[in-house]
C-alpha cells in the first residue's frame, strides 16, 4: 500500500502541476514556427482574408454578441452551448460572416463557435475583445499607471490563450475551474483592445505625466504618439509578441475608439461647448513588418450621438455620413465601424436631427431600415465593414435618462421598454414561455372573467400583467374609440394623488396617481399627477434653472395632472457665466429660439418629449400589421391597453416596488405594494376603482425568443451579395 501512495501520490502532484503550467501560467508549449501564421490581413485600406485559395477582399458584415439573457447578468455567463449554436445558425443565416465579442465568455460559448465551425466549409469568424474594468477607467488611475495597464495586459495575454484553447481559470464562488480547451484559432481573425475610453481619462493620461518615450517595438512603433496612443501600441506589441512566440501565429489587431476621442479637429468654439478634451490618433500607431496581419482603425459610431455632428460644417443632410467620410479620409488603414446600430425600445433619449434614426421610440420595422441606411453609409463612406450592435436585446441595461427611476441591482429579472439600452438586439427576448399574456390587437380571446377588476354603467375593465407591461381591457358595448372617450385612473402610491383630474374633468372615488386618457386613435395618453411627475423630480435641474426641492413644489392632493415625459440628451442651449461671454458660441447654432430668451446663468436646458404619448396599432407579432411599439388597439365595443411597468413608476415589479414620495426623499427611494387600484368610465360619474393584487414577479423571468423584423429587413440586404 506505501509503494502504491509512493507512485500515486507523485504522480497525481504532477498532473496538477502539468495542469496549472499549461492552463493557468501557459508556460508549456511547443516551439513557435518560424514564420508566424495568419489568415486575416488589413492592406491599404481592405481587409483581406484566406480560405485556403488565396486572399481575397473581405468586406466585414457583423453581430456584436453579448453575454446576457433574462434573469441573468451578463457576468454570470448564463448562455448555454445550444442557445449559442442556435444564434450561430440565425447569425449565418442574417448573412453575417463575423462575431465580435467583447470580452471573455463562458466555456460554452468557446466550445459551440467550435462545434459550429468544425467541417463548415462555410464558417462564422470572431473578432474577439479585451475588455478594461469600468472601475479601472472611472477611477484616478492612468493608463500609465501599473494598477492600470498590468491587468489589460493580463487579459490580453489571457484572451490569446483561450482563444488557443490553453486557458483555465479558477472561480470565486466554487472550488471548480472553467476550462477553455477548444482551439477556435482558425476562425479568430483578428483582436478589438480597449473600449470606449473616457476622455478624462485620455486627457489626464496624456497631459499630466510627461511625454512618454516612443515605443520602438519588434511588432509596432509609434510616430508623434500621445502617452495614451503609446500605451496603445505598447498593449499591441504584447499582445503580438505573446501569440507570435507562444504559438507561431498572428491576427489583426484594432484599438477601440469612438467620437468623444476620435482625431478630428474641431473649432475651439464646438470644442469647448461639447468639452471635447480628448483625441486617440491610430495612426500614429504603426506595424513593422514582423507582423504580418496589421492593424485596422475600430470605431463605434452611431447617428444620434455625440450631438456635434449637427453642428459640424454641413455638406449635406446625413451627418452621420459625412462624418464617416471625414473619419474614412483621415485614416490609411483599413476603417471598421464595429457598433453601429439603434433600439427599437419605447422609450428614447437622444435623436438624430437629420434622417430620424433616434436612440428608441422606433418600431422594429423601423430599427430594421435605419440599419440598412446606416450600412450603406458606411460602406459609402469607404468602410471596410460594421458590425451591427447588438444581436440580443439585454434586459440587464441601463441607460443615462431612465436609471435613476429605476432599482439597477434587478434590472434582470424584468423588461423595461422604457429604457433604449436594453432593445438594440435583432433577437427579442419576449415575456411568457411561449407567447405573451395579452396582446393589444383587436382579439380579445386572451381575457377571462378572473381577470375582471371593475363594472360600472356597462363600462367593464380587466387587468393583466407579465414582465414587460400592464394590460388593460375596458369594455362598453357600442363604444367607438373614433367619436367617444374613456379613462382609467390608476393609483398606486399611498403616499399621493388625487381625488379629482381637474384638467381632464375627471373624478374618482380614491385618489388616484395616473389617468390614462383614451382619445382616438391619435389624441390618447397617460397623465400623472403633477405631485408624482418623475421628471421634475429627477431633472428639474435639467429643464429648468432651478432647484426643485429650494422651490414651493406642488401639494401633494394637488388635482393637477400633467402630461409624462422624457429627457433626451438635446442641449437646447449652453449659457455661460455671464451673457459677455455668449461669442463663444457664435459659430454654434442654437436650437432655442433667440438669443433674448437666454436666462445669464450657467446652467443646461435639455429637451424632452411626451412619453405618455399612447401609439395606435396592432402589437401582437403575428399580425401582419404588427407594431411593436404599439400601447393599444380597437375592436367593436373594446380597447385593449398596455403600459409598461416603469411608465407608472415602478422601479423593480420583480418586488412590485415603487417610486416612494420624492419630496419627502429629496429624489427616489422605494416603496413596496401588494396591490394598484384602477377604474374605468366616460368622466359623466365619479368613477369607482377596485383594488388588484399584485404578486412579484421574481428573478426567474418566463421569457421566449424572437425575431425581429429589424432582423429580416437587414437580411435582405446582405444576401444579396455573399459574404466574400
Amino acid at each position: 500500500m506505501k509503494k502504491f501512495l509512493i507512485i500515486v501520490i507523485p504522480g497525481v502532484l504532477l498532473l496538477f502541476l502539468l495542469d496549472w503550467l499549461y492552463f493557468s501560467l501557459g508556460v508549456l508549449y511547443l516551439p513557435a514556427r518560424r514564420t508566424p501564421e495568419y489568415f486575416a490581413k488589413a492592406e491599404g485600406e481592405a481587409l483581406y482574408l484566406d480560405r485556403g485559395s488565396g486572399y481575397a477582399e473581405f468586406e466585414l458584415k457583423g453581430v456584436n454578441l453579448g453575454l446576457g439573457k433574462p434573469g441573468y447578468y451578463a457576468t454570470e455567463l448564463a448562455v448555454t452551448k445550444e442557445e449559442y449554436l442556435r444564434w450561430f445558425e440565425q447569425i449565418k443565416a442574417l448573412g453575417a460572416n463575423v462575431i465580435r465579442t467583447y470580452t471573455l465568455a463562458g466555456p460554452d460559448f468557446y466550445e459551440a463557435f467550435y462545434e459550429f465551425n468544425r467541417d463548415n466549409p462555410d464558417p462564422l469568424y470572431l473578432l474577439h475583445g479585451v475588455w478594461v474594468d469600468d472601475y479601472l477607467i472611472n477611477s484616478s488611475y492612468s493608463a500609465l499607471d501599473e494598477d492600470f495597464y498590468k491587468p489589460f495586459f493580463r487579459d490580453c495575454k489571457k484572451t490569446i490563450d483561450t482563444v488557443h484553447g490553453r486557458y483555465k481559470e479558477w472561480t470565486k464562488d466554487s472550488i471548480f475551474s472553467r476550462y477553455y480547451r477548444w482551439d477556435i484559432s482558425p476562425w479568430v481573425c483578428g483582436y478589438i483592445l480597449g473600449v470606449e475610453w473616457e476622455g478624462s481619462l485620455v486627457t489626464y493620461t496624456d497631459k499630466s505625466f510627461p511625454q512618454q518615450e516612443q515605443l520602438d517595438g519588434k511588432y509596432f512603433y509609434t510616430e508623434g504618439a500621445s502617452n495614451f496612443e503609446i500605451f496603445l501600441a505598447s498593449a499591441g506589441e504584447a499582445a503580438a509578441a505573446y501569440e507570435t512566440q507562444k504559438y507561431g501565429s498572428q491576427r489583426m489587431i484594432a484599438f477601440s475608439n469612438w467620437p468623444t476621442t476620435d482625431p478630428l479637429t474641431y473649432s475651439q468654439n464646438l470644442t469647448e461647448y461639447f468639452l471635447k478634451s480628448a483625441r486617440i490618433d491610430v495612426e500614429h500607431i504603426r506595424c513593422k513588418e514582423a507582423f504580418g496581419p496589421g492593424q485596422f482603425a475600430s470605431y463605434h459610431i452611431y447617428p444620434y450621438y455625440p450631438d456635434y455632428y449637427s453642428f459640424l460644417p454641413i455638406h449635406e443632410e446625413n451627418t452621420y455620413l459625412q462624418y464617416l467620410r471625414d473619419i474614412n479620409e483621415h485614416h490609411t488603414m483599413p476603417v471598421v465601424i464595429s457598433e453601429f446600430g439603434v433600439p427599437s425600445s419605447r422609450g428614447m433619449a437622444a435623436r438624430e436631427e437629420s434622417l430620424g434614426r433616434n436612440q428608441g421610440n422606433l418600431s422594429e420595422t423601423e430599427q430594421g431600415e435605419a440599419l440598412v441606411s446606416m450600412y450603406r453609409d458606411i460602406k459609402a463612406a469607404g468602410s471596410a465593414g460594421g458590425i451591427v450592435f447588438t444581436w440580443q436585446d439585454e434586459w440587464f441595461k441601463r441607460t443615462w435618462n431612465t436609471m435613476a427611476g429605476v432599482d439597477l441591482t434587478v434590472t434582470p429579472y424584468w423588461s423595461d421598454y422604457q429604457t433604449n439600452e436594453q432593445y438594440f438586439g435583432l433577437l427579442s427576448f419576449d415575456p411568457g414561455k411561449e407567447r405573451s399574456v395579452c396582446y393589444p390587437d383587436g382579439d380579445k380571446s386572451e381575457w377571462t372573467e378572473k381577470d375582471l377588476v371593475s363594472e360600472q354603467n356597462g363600462i367593464r375593465l380587466s387587468m393583466q400583467y407579465d414582465e414587460r407591461y400592464v394590460y388593460f381591457l375596458v369594455e362598453q358595448e357600442g363604444f367607438d374609440l373614433r367619436t367617444g372617450k374613456l379613462y382609467i385612473p390608476i393609483d398606486t402610491t399611498p403616499k399621493s394623488g388625487s381625488l379629482r383630474a381637474g384638467n381632464l374633468g375627471v373624478e374618482m372615488d380614491r385618489a388616484a396617481d395616473f389617468v390614462v386618457e383614451l382619445d382616438g386613435p391619435d389624441n390618447s395618453r397617460l397623465w400623472v399627477q403633477e405631485y408624482y411627475d418623475g421628471i421634475e423630480a429627477l431633472f428639474y435641474d435639467k429643464i429648468t434653472p432651478w432647484d426643485l426641492f429650494s422651490q414651493t413644489f406642488p401639494a401633494r392632493n394637488t388635482d393637477s395632472f400633467v402630461k409624462v415625459r422624457l429627457l433626451i440628451q438635446k442641449d437646447l442651449y449652453f449659457v455661460r457665466d455671464s451673457l459677455e461671454d455668449q461669442n463663444l458660441l457664435d459659430d454654434v447654432p442654437i436650437s432655442y429660439a433667440e438669443y433674448n430668451q437666454r436666462d445669464p446663468m450657467h446652467y443646461s436646458r435639455m429637451e424632452n418629449y411626451e412619453t405618455g404619448k399612447l401609439t395606435w396599432g396592432n402589437g401582437n407579432p403575428d399580425a401582419p400589421d404588427f407594431h411593436s411599439l404599439a400601447d393599444f388597439c380597437g375592436g367593436d365595443g373594446f380597447v385593449e391597453l398596455r403600459l409598461p411597468w416603469q411608465l407608472l413608476n415602478f422601479a423593480d415589479p420583480s418586488h412590485m416596488n415603487i417610486h416612494d414620495d420624492y419630496y419627502e426623499h429629496y429624489g427616489v427611494e422605494y416603496l413596496h405594494i401588494d396591490e394598484l387600484c384602477a377604474g374605468a368610465g366616460d368622466g359623466t360619474e365619479r368613477i369607482e376603482m377596485q383594488p388588484v393584487a399584485l404578486e412579484p414577479l421574481g428573478r426567474r423571468p418566463a421569457f421566449h425568443e424572437r425575431l425581429k423584423a429589424s432582423y429580416f429587413i437587414l437580411q435582405a440586404l446582405w444576401t444579396e451579395h455573399p459574404a466574400i
